[in-house]
């Protein structure tokens, strides 16, 4: 294959439908199992425990697309702010801009009169983009999408929150606790593992980071609900 047609796919190009992704399964996962755990070691039937998990996962999934699209919109509303600051700046002082734009790449190592010519060359070509890119720190490539973070964010939390309802139908009453960790965990581990994997990181380092505070939130709740023994109903 020709060097001219090769073409690279960076990690960095996924950072904003992975991070909805995964924090989504996640707290989908861990939430609704934490919930499920505490509900099941305050002593409730198997009706009580899946109806708490149930609306555990209606309004978790909710809560996370709204969290999402408010956090990320702030973010995008700021990008925008400094994006109209900066046009305006353009317009009115375009001596400054260039002599900043020279500044910020002598920093980074060019010489005067390289960083002069590269300046200008990139001011001519597009500078609004350049100062975002280069003075902002503002990309496309991780821009921020409320949208895509609110839908990614929901629906990877109902499919995290699934799995221990699932467990819940088929597990024998008696044995609900210890079976909905234990499937938690491992899905815990496999998830971890595979957004490791998939952001370029390390397998096992990821898997062992969600797992311990998934056991975590777990062990918290089976200890309130074992303490205070509220049955739901």
């Amino acid at each position: 294959m020709s060097r001219l047609s090769h073409s690279e796919r960076h990690m960095v190009h996924r950072i904003g439908w992975l991070r909805a992704a995964v924090l989504g399964a996640n707290d989908g996962l861990v939430s609704t199992s934490s919930l499920v755990v505490g509900v099941a070691a305050a002593g409730s039937g198997k009706p009580e425990v899946l109806v708490a998990g149930l609306a555990g996962l209606v309004a978790g999934a909710m809560s996370m697309a709204a969290g999402e699209y408010v956090s990320v919109s702030s973010q995008t509303d700021a990008e925008q702010a400094d994006i109209a600051r900066e046009t305006r700046e353009l317009a009115e002082t375009p001596a400054a801009e260039l002599e900043e734009l020279t500044t910020i790449y002598v920093g980074r190592g060019l010489d005067r009169e390289t960083a002069e010519k590269v300046a200008s060359q990139l001011t001519k070509h597009d500078a609004l983009g350049t100062h975002a890119r280069d003075e902002l720190g503002i990309s496309e490539t991780v821009t921020a999408h409320p949208i895509q973070a609110a839908v990614v964010s929901a629906l990877t939390f109902a499919v995290g929150a699934v799995i221990p309802l699932i467990v819940v139908l088929l597990a024998p009453a008696s044995q609900i606790t210890l079976m909905v960790a234990a499937s938690t965990l491992l899905a815990l581990a496999v998830l971890g593992g595979a957004g490791a994997t998939a952001g370029g990181a390390g397998l096992a380092r990821g898997a062992a980071r969600v797992t311990f505070w998934g056991a975590l939130a777990m062990a918290a709740t089976a200890a309130v609900g074992s303490i205070f023994g509220v049955t739901v109903g």
